[in-house]
């Protein structure tokens, strides 16, 4: 056991930064008389403190190691400081120096102990007083602080060392769930004593994960009295080795067992945050080992001159740059069965937000539960390895009897095969090259602590299905498969939800475009009503003057819903309707009427003309050329041919009319004309037969046809040949003459009805005979039919007054 060390009271400094000096210690609250940072040297204490990358944060914490020069009554020994750092707008000062030239102050209240044990109460209050001592805005008044020290050391000596408070702020829950299996790496690597450097943006955290880790080797945070400067090697020459164990006590057992294992002893160094200003104790030549840590990135630039082992919080990565140490920190089978049960424990209690227990506040995945798998490992792993020094103490042939007999007491143990083997050989090889190691065979030289601890592997055994399973199932939970996968379904629903916010503005503006479509095609329908229903109001009424207003269509159209489902018919004037349908009606019978007395008339000419085809008609030579008789018409004759047209025109008119009344007494004359027609026709033929008119030799030839009637065909007409063999008319027709005049002129519709039964007949003058309407004209009006029948023939005169006589 080392010797006791005398106690020393808490130191409280307070450090400034200044603007042109850079940062000094301001204020040293010590015992009275003296200034330990002058006595011992401090210069480099300002630089710990204010830590690079502290203005960047409204309160950050350090932690580093200080050297206390020797005394005569004292050895040289190391100090732990704790720092807290504030800043506070310089105009918010009550007082402000003359000196304070910039925008903010920034300072540092530093607390220096005798041992990192009492940090874990230190940090709660120190950053209490150091806000309480800002928020005065007064920082000539410290008598907030000199108060703060009184109280420190009423409190540490009452208390004493209390291990439960060593824990407080060592968070080994947030160790291992940051580097699960890595943990076991960094535990093994700090017992082969390498270069290792810490690096990361936040202090505290740093310096919080070099206290953990050193705290897993049980009873080292009590003796780090070695630790601030390589040439401190105070440990190892006061240390005594045990002489009897007390199982029931747990730290007799830990003493016998040669703990704890003193890494930071002669030419090793501990400095949690390590300003550059240091780097050149870092690169001596009696500094072998060091656990350092820096948050300043230029040493990550030189990690391969400064660092066997680099550790990146920021990242949380390991980088072991030598291939030997690599090989030796390799984890066996049995070593990754063991970490993995540790983090799948951890994993399984984990809270968010409470780190520091398990969520079931029970004593699995505690941070006692850590400290014992890791003293129960650390005792295995030596307890097999002094078993593999007596395994390999006898030779044979050596004549070694010593050596012989605890061969024979070693069998007699029953144990199979070389235990250390499962803590990897490469590792156990190094390991045994180390200081530790040395000054752990010294104080355990005569002991059998495999008599003591079974020098077996906690989780020993081959590889099994169970480990690869395991392994794989943390394999891939280092993917982050869910987050992944989460942050994937997070970019999907944003996509689509973008996605669908552009769809549907495309949908809207297409269907407002629709909508604006559909609102004008109606405006366009209604205007197209609305001018129907005009046309239709006046065709059936007085055409409007020409001031007469005119109602808009798109009066109309506000009053109906623009929605198409919605649309209803316009309003209809319902007596205009009925006008306009009667007009229509009127309209259609007048033209059926036409249409149905022109088809009876041409289909009795058709059966008279073929009635009258069996009389042969004249023959003319084509070589002799006959001329039409000029016959002599009497006076009453004239009259009678001037009066026609008159009666014609007035018949004209009378069709214009519409009137349904006169169409039918139209076709009532028609039938007694044509009755008429055909009394005097078959008279005529009786009266030119017994004259003898048509004789061979006459000299009445008639004249030729126009081209219009050499085309179409002509039929046969009795009553034109007649009309062509007549000579100038007698006193009997003449006297017929006079009395078709007097019938004329008392009824001249019938004249014209009768007139109009025979539009083929040409006149007897010297002009061609008109051609018949075709087929196609069939359905012609009744002024048509007028116009083409108003002109009788000098036949047709002579006829018709030989009928009425």
């Amino acid at each position: 056991m080392a010797t006791g060390r005398a106690h020393q009271n808490p130191i409280v400094l307070v450090i400034d930064f200044h603007h042109a000096r850079g940062p000094e210690i301001e204020h040293c609250f010590g015992d009275d008389g003296t200034n330990p940072a002058v006595e011992n040297d401090w210069s480099l204490l300002p630089f710990m403190a204010l830590s690079d990358g502290a203005h960047a944060s409204t309160e950050d914490f350090s932690y580093f190691t200080l050297r206390r020069n020797a005394t005569d009554a004292e050895p040289a020994t190391s100090l732990f400081g704790i720092s807290c750092t504030r800043q506070l707008d310089s105009n918010s000062l009550i007082n402000r120096p003359p000196d304070v030239t910039r925008s903010t102050v920034q300072k540092a209240v530093v607390v220096v102990t005798d041992s990192p044990q009492y940090f874990g109460q230190l940090r709660e209050k120190l950053s209490i007083v150091t806000s309480a001592w800002f928020a005065q805005r007064d920082f000539t008044d410290t008598d907030i602080l000199k108060k703060f020290r009184e109280g420190l050391i009423i409190s540490l000596n009452n208390e004493g060392a209390q291990k439960d408070q060593q824990q407080l702020g060592l968070s080994l829950r947030e160790m291992i769930h940051e580097f699960r299996h890595q943990t076991l790496v960094l535990f093994k690597c700090l017992l082969l004593q390498p270069k290792m450097l810490f690096f990361g943006s936040r202090c505290e955290r740093l310096c919080m994960i070099q206290f953990s880790l050193i705290s897993l080797i049980p009873g080292l945070i009590h003796n780090l009295q070695d630790c601030a400067d390589p040439s401190f090697d105070t440990y190892s020459q006061t240390v005594e080795k045990p002489t009897s164990l007390k199982t029931s006590e747990r730290s007799s057992l830990l003493a016998y067992m040669g703990l704890p294992l003193q890494i930071f002893g002669k030419g090793s160094m501990f400095g949690p945050y390590t300003p550059l200003q240091q780097l050149d104790l870092l690169a001596d030549h009696g500094t072998k080992s060091y656990v350092v840590g820096s948050t300043n990135s230029l040493l990550l630039q030189q990690k391969d001159r400064y660092s066997d082992v680099i550790i990146n919080l920021d990242e949380d990565t390991i980088n072991i740059s030598s291939p030997s140490l690599r090989n030796a920190l390799s984890l066996s089978a049995a070593d990754r069965r063991w970490i993995d049960f540790l983090t799948q424990t951890i994993n399984e209690t984990w809270d968010e937000a409470h780190p520091q227990q398990p969520k079931t506040h029970g004593y699995m995945g505690s941070e006692e539960f850590i400290r014992l798998q890791f003293e129960e490992y650390l005792l295995a792993l030596l307890s097999s390895m002094k078993y593999h020094e007596e395994l390999n103490s006898y030779t044979p042939g050596s004549g070694n009897d010593s050596g012989r007999r605890n061969r024979m007491q070693l069998q007699a143990l029953n144990i199979e095969g070389d235990p250390a083997l499962e803590f990897n050989a490469d590792f156990l090889a190094q390991w045994q090259t180390t200081p530790n190691y040395a000054l752990f065979k010294r104080l355990t030289s005569d002991a059998l602590l495999f008599s003591i601890v079974e020098p077996r592997h906690p989780c020993a055994g081959g590889l099994t299905i169970d480990d690869i399973q395991r392994r794989l199932s943390q394999q891939v939970a280092e993917l982050h498969l869910d987050e992944r996968v989460r942050e994937g379904r997070e970019a999907l629903n944003k996509h689509l939800a973008t996605g669908s916010k552009k769809v549907s503005a495309a949908f809207n503006s297409f269907w407002a475009d629709i909508e604006s479509m559909r609102e004008a095609q109606r405006k366009k329908n209604e205007e197209k009503a609305g001018q129907s229903g005009n046309r239709l109001s006046i065709d059936t009424s007085v055409p409007p003057t020409p001031t007469s207003p005119r109602v808009p269509s798109s009066a109309a159209s506000e009053t109906r819903p623009s929605s198409w489902f919605s649309r209803r018919p316009p309003s209809v004037d319902l007596t205009q309707a009925q006008a306009s349908v009667g007009v229509v009606s009127q309209k259609a019978g007048a033209y059926f009427s036409s249409w149905s007395s022109w088809a009876s008339e041409r289909r009795k000419e058709w059966q008279d003309k073929r009635a009258s085809a069996t009389s042969p008609p004249p023959i003319a030579s084509p070589s002799t050329t006959t001329l039409a008789s000029v016959v002599e018409k009497p006076e009453d004759e004239r009259g009678r041919q001037e009066a026609v047209p008159r009666t014609s025109e007035d018949s004209i008119a009378l069709s214009r009319s519409g009137s349904m009344s006169l169409s039918r007494s139209g076709s009532r004359r028609k039938r007694w004309s044509q009755m008429l027609r055909r009394k005097s026709n078959d008279s005529d033929s009786a009266s030119m037969k017994d004259d003898g008119s048509l004789e061979p030799g006459s000299n009445d030839v008639p004249l030729p046809k126009s081209p219009l009637s050499q085309t179409m065909p002509v039929f046969p007409d009795s009553t034109g040949s007649e009309e062509s063999s007549l000579k100038e008319p007698s006193a009997k027709e003449a006297d017929r003459a006079a009395a078709e005049a007097k019938l004329t002129a008392s009824s001249p519709s019938t004249e014209n009805k009768a007139s109009e039964s025979i539009p083929n007949e040409a006149p007897s003058s010297a002009k061609a005979p008109t051609e018949p309407p075709s087929t196609t004209s069939a359905p012609a009006s009744s002024e048509t039919e007028l116009q083409t029948t108003t002109q009788p023939t000098q036949n047709e005169s002579s006829t018709s007054t030989e009928t009425t006589s």
